[in-house]
């Protein structure tokens, strides 16, 4: 006997759909989707559309209005139950007499982590989890690794040709991909809450790092590691639009005034093998509520980051080129005493992206 179809299953999944438009905009909260529905039908639906605007919850109640009283509310994050840039969405959705709500997540900022769910139920409200718990996590990648691991969910993206190189003998990289792929790594930036890059990469490529996408509506932090302070305070990347953060283990205070001249903040952290400790900086972007860090660097940081299992998704864009055995390496990393030993990852999607192929890939089980 064939099984009664879930009656949450197609709100939930529009819930979805209405929280991937918070993609780009709501940073440093979570992409949240709310569906309202009764006697089978939408009566209201809203997104959380930006940072410090009403969450979805409430968007959805007022497009509901007296209908929400006894329907059901698919959330795919689990309402909030304290005072942050807005009221609990809890209370809102016990004041509107929702009957039901059926929730994807469970908010992992300890200032929630169920308590909203025990809100609703003290107040008589049916509460049912589940339903869309994987696609919420993975539409919220970061939001969930900052609050459970303390740290970024770090996207490393590189571009390469067929045979593993990134740049020719003297350092000249423009462009071995194509005009598509370049625009497709933009929407990653505008999805990211940081992008991160090292101070080699700065002085060989002056690089803005910067997001072009039209309709972008804001700029991510662009932090440069620097462990010595070269950064020059008129580097392309210091310049409007957005914020620039240097992370170092230098004590050199002029150095430092010079860059703050400039309106750059600097920091201090420990110092790690051959330069700033990685770790400690993944903390701290953690602490100033960087959910997704992109990180686009040259050979060294990069096989750095891989080293120390800091990558959670390696995004490779690899054109259809050869560049040679003198050209200049994908990442710097040891080699491996053993084939067992190498650094292993699976491959989630291959896409065509222009001339080139673009994949994603996690590392292999046991590697984070």
């Amino acid at each position: 006997m064939n099984a009664a179809p879930d009656p949450d299953a197609a709100p939930m999944a529009r819930a979805l759909e209405l929280a991937a438009r918070g993609l780009w905009t709501t940073d440093p909260n979570p992409r949240v989707g709310c569906v309202i529905v009764r006697d089978g039908r939408i009566v209201g639906e809203g997104w959380h559309e930006v940072c410090g605007g009403p969450h979805a919850e409430v968007m959805a109640l007022a497009a509901a209005g007296a209908a929400a009283r006894g329907a059901t509310a698919c959330v795919t994050l689990e309402p909030c139950s304290h005072h942050g840039r807005t009221p609990p969405c809890a209370d809102a959705l016990i004041a509107a007499g929702i009957g039901r709500v059926c929730v994807a997540a469970r908010d992992p900022n300890p200032r929630v982590a169920g308590s909203g769910l025990a809100r609703l139920a003290a107040a008589g409200i049916e509460v049912r989890t589940g339903p869309g718990a994987r696609a919420a996590r993975r539409l919220n990648p970061g939001f969930f690794s900052r609050h459970e691991r303390g740290r970024p969910w770090l996207r490393l993206k590189l571009a390469t040709s067929l045979d593993g190189r990134t740049a020719l003998a003297d350092g000249r990289s423009r462009w071995i991909t194509g005009a598509a792929a370049r625009a497709d790594n933009q929407r990653l930036r505008a999805r990211a809450g940081a992008i991160l890059t090292g101070v080699a990469t700065v002085l060989a490529d002056d690089p803005r790092l910067d997001v072009r996408v039209p309709g972008a509506a804001r700029q991510p932090l662009r932090v440069v590691l620097d462990s010595s302070l070269r950064l020059s305070p008129v580097s392309r990347i210091v310049a409007p639009p957005g914020e620039v953060l240097v992370l170092t283990s230098s004590a050199d205070a002029g150095r430092r005034a010079a860059l703050a001249s400039a309106g750059v903040r600097v920091e201090r952290l420990p110092a790690g093998h051959g330069g700033v400790d990685l770790a400690a900086a993944l903390r701290r972007l953690a602490e100033l509520e960087i959910n997704e860090l992109h990180v686009e660097a040259g050979a060294t940081l990069s096989g750095a980051l891989l080293a120390e299992g800091l990558v959670d998704e390696l995004v490779l864009y690899m054109a259809p080129s050869l560049l040679g055995a003198g050209a200049r390496p994908l990442a710097v990393l040891p080699e491996p005493a053993t084939l067992e030993q190498r650094l292993g990852f699976t491959i989630r999607q291959t896409r065509r992206v222009g001339s080139d192929l673009r994949l994603i890939l996690r590392p292999a089980a046991g590697r984070n």
